[in-house]
């Protein structure tokens, strides 16, 4: 049993959907990738990937609740933690350039308990982090139609619990209605399916770069330096300002930097994957964290730090100046398209989570059913778009962003760790791109992932375990018994 419980799936290009990113076209089987992609296409992947909820909805509660002013050093410490994953995917990537995701990966590296764990933190990242960016989405769209005094009220669209002292407490608001229409409209795409071009996604990651770009310029006009003192506001409490603060907030604003995983996945159309790789992956990481720590001295030093403390924090800070009116309004127009195309990808990756997982035979075979016209895996569609509206509706931001920080940082250990158990397994495999010092890079990924994952956990552990706990239920009574590799 315990060998069948760690046997690896054979180390080869997958024929099926990629499990860790959403897949355009059919899901019966993978197009054929011409390599095209130079390194600075690769690093702008990166930035249109990155640049999303973290910036527009996270950076203020950060701030307000963990780091104050000292947001921009939590930046600076997630970021380094995502280079050294960063790297350990793009070696993946370039190794199986046609299936690149952690699911996989660990399929291939740690067998299949350790995959379906994975899995399962995957799904724990994707769902969570759809109903986060909803939330968000909400704020904006709510802070929009204020300027025509057409908000809703607190009651409809504001979660009915929030976090205190790690316990849910009732708030007197009924659900989050926007958010949960939001994702009811994006599931119903996803059940229909949707081409996305290429024109339309460049056009909404220019106007979000644009606004970011205004956002800094205009901004700083505003900015009042005595808002940067103290730099690390005296502790508080656990988690609460002081570095032990800053820390955590970089657990938080973690969720910011997901999506740069979407460049290794792009290892099969890069012309020198193993020049390219690493300039887009780590190219992009540094431009992205250099705006996000502008953005932030610009937001906290346009209002005090406890201030930011909304769903709309960017929207929060230009709201205190009448002159930025337009900008503010513009800001908001920006978040809601940005935050939409963000839900879409969400809620596309995770049935395709499902659908692959189901493949293998790991999940009931209910997941892996295609619908005969859309040729979309409309059932897990379903179920995913009611779960996250759930979760969207009656959940506050702050324990959905943690939740999926958590996830992700052990999806990204893992991959730093299978790196180099497969360099000492499986060393004659031809990498076209190798990390380099691995001895060093894969540790230090894994390290930094798991101490920002202790972060959050340490409040959140009864969560965390009880997630793990359902998910080893599953494979205890479908997914061991149904598993592919281990009836082959």
């Amino acid at each position: 049993m315990f060998k069948s419980l760690f046997r690896v799936k054979p180390v080869e290009p997958a024929g099926h959907v990629d499990a860790g990113e959403p897949f355009e076209g059919s899901l019966e089987g993978e197009a054929t990738l011409k390599r095209t992609l130079t390194g600075t296409q690769l690093i702008l992947l990166g930035i249109g990937a990155v640049i999303g909820a973290g910036i527009f909805v996270l950076t203020g509660q950060a701030a307000a609740q963990h780091a104050g002013p000292a947001i921009m050093l939590s930046f600076v410490l997630a970021g380094i933690a995502c280079a050294f994953a960063g790297l350990c995917y793009a070696e993946f990537a370039a190794m199986l350039p046609v299936s690149g995701s952690a699911y996989s990966y660990s399929y291939a590296t740690l067998g299949e308990a350790v995959a379906w764990f994975i899995g399962w933190c995957l799904v724990l990242e994707y769902l969570f982090a759809a109903s986060t960016v909803a939330v968000g989405w909400s704020g904006y769209l709510n802070a929009f139609l204020s300027n025509w005094d057409l908000a809703l009220p607190t009651a409809l669209a504001s979660a009915p619990y929030t976090i205190e002292n790690g316990a849910l407490v009732h708030t007197g608001g009924l659900v989050n209605l926007p958010a949960v229409l939001i994702i009811a409209a994006v599931t119903t795409i996803g059940y229909f399916g949707i081409t996305q071009s290429a024109f339309v996604n460049s056009f909404v990651v220019a106007i979000k770069v644009t606004v970011i770009v205004l956002f800094i310029a205009l901004g700083a006009k505003y900015v009042d330096p005595a808002n940067w003192h103290p730099f690390i506001p005296a502790n508080e409490g656990p988690g609460k300002f002081g570095f032990e603060g800053v820390i955590r907030a970089s657990a938080i604003v973690f969720f910011a930097y997901i999506g740069f995983d979407a460049v290794s996945t792009a290892a099969g159309e890069a012309k020198n994957p193993q020049r390219d790789m690493p300039i887009g992956i780590l190219g992009s990481l540094i431009i992205c964290t250099i705006l996000y720590i502008v953005v932030c001295a610009v937001l906290t030093g346009m209002m005090p730090f406890r201030l930011l403390d909304t769903p709309e924090p960017v929207s929060t800070a230009l709201n205190n100046y009448p002159s930025l009116g337009w900008l503010q309004t513009l800001v908001e127009i920006a978040a809601i398209a940005g935050l939409s195309s963000v839900i879409l990808v969400m809620l596309m990756a995770q049935p395709r989570i499902f659908y692959t997982m189901s493949k293998d035979g790991l999940m009931p075979k209910l997941f892996g059913k295609v619908h005969p016209k859309y040729h979309t895996p409309y059932v897990g569609t379903l179920i995913v778009g009611v779960i996250a509206a759930g979760l969207a509706g009656l959940l506050p931001l702050s324990l959905l962003g943690e939740m999926v920080s958590m996830g992700t940082l052990l999806a990204f250990a893992t991959v730093s760790a299978g790196v180099l158990i497969l360099r000492y397994t499986r060393p004659e495999l031809p990498r076209p791109f190798r990390v380099p010092a691995a001895i060093l890079v894969c540790p230090l990924g894994v390290v930094t992932c798991l101490y920002l994952f202790w972060q959050p956990f340490k409040e959140h552990w009864h969560l965390l375990l009880g997630w793990i706990a359902i998910g080893l239920l599953i494979y205890a009574v479908y997914g061991y018994r149904h598993s592919k590799l281990r009836n082959a």
